[in-house]
């Protein structure tokens, strides 16, 4: 059976940064994601595409072992082109074509009801709370969001919340939803709302896990190359979910390790264009880069 079961976007992206551009590269927040999690577990996906999707791109889901059951087909396939300047920490949008996002009704194969674990990828949070309603009996439900939805949709963004156990954002987000330029406020507003934790991304220089007892400051990796970072935090999620569903254990203590190894995994994908980087990465990378995340933190 497919778990962890992962909604988000599956896309066709154009991006251009400093160091070069890609065209037409398989791109969204599920595709990252679900690409992350199929190095610890078995991921489905929940989303949708065109017929204009390419081919080799759902054989790669399938190579990869992600079950794709959950994609369905519609006319045009998601698009989205954007930019970086020399400060890779902030995408500039270009042009957005929704397409079959516009009408996308999310359907649920029904063995991917009784999965145990699940990663909201950054939706339209109806979606999401769409996907929550409909499981059965889940033990982690795992949710990132971004500015756009927190912007148009903050009341559905407040109500997913609330369904949920973990929650996944960025500095800039987490400011935003919960007004407040403090973080550690951010996180205790978000730890009323959430029955586990609060991951706060902070890009380039590391992620904050707060708990309601302790918290945790995993750092960035120290990337010499960084090409393009886009996808990088769904990687990251994508990541930290499939390594807690592959050892079973949703402990404030394994999750830590979950931070790092999602951190290792959005390193590596930062050091290529698209998903180019990853598609290189073997397990034994992932261990020796998770050792060298450890040895930042001794001292």
């Amino acid at each position: 059976m497919a778990d962890p079961i992962i909604i988000g976007t599956v896309a066709l992206d154009s991006i251009e940064t400093p160091f070069g551009k890609v065209e037409n590269a398989l791109g969204g927040s599920a595709s990252y994601a679900s690409f992350s999690a199929s190095f610890f577990s078995k991921p489905g996906i929940l989303s949708i595409i065109g017929r204009d999707f390419p081919e080799d791109h759902m054989n790669f889901f399938k190579e990869k072992g992600i079950d794709t059951k959950g994609i369905i087909v519609g006319d045009k396939t998601f698009r989205w082109q954007g930019y970086y300047e020399f400060d890779m920490n902030e995408a500039k949008t270009l042009k957005t074509e929704l397409n079959v996002l516009e009408t996308y009704k999310v359907e649920i194969p029904e063995e991917y009801r009784n999965a145990k674990y699940v990663f909201l990828g950054n939706i339209d949070p109806e979606r999401q709370i769409q996907v929550i309603d409909s499981l059965k009996n889940p033990e982690l439900i795992v949710m990132d969001t971004m500015n756009l939805w927190i912007d148009i949709k903050k009341d559905q963004v407040i109500e997913a919340i609330k369904k949920i156990d973990v929650l996944i954002l960025n500095d800039g987000e987490a400011r935003q939803l919960f007004e407040t330029t403090n973080l550690v406020k951010a996180a205790k507003d978000a730890l009323k709302l959430v029955s586990k934790a609060v991951i706060i991304k902070k890009g380039e220089h590391g992620a904050l896990l707060f708990t309601t007892d302790r918290h945790f400051s995993a750092p960035g990796y120290p990337l010499e190359n960084v090409k393009d970072p886009t996808g990088c935090g769904d990687t990251f999620g994508g990541g930290f979910t499939g390594y807690l569903e592959k050892t079973k254990d949703i402990s404030e203590k394994n999750m830590r390790k979950a931070i790092i190894y999602g951190s290792a995994l959005a390193s590596f994908n930062a050091e290529g264009f698209g998903m180019d980087r990853l598609k290189e990465v073997t397990k034994k990378d992932i261990e020796e880069r998770f050792e060298e995340f450890k040895k930042l933190r001794e001292f």
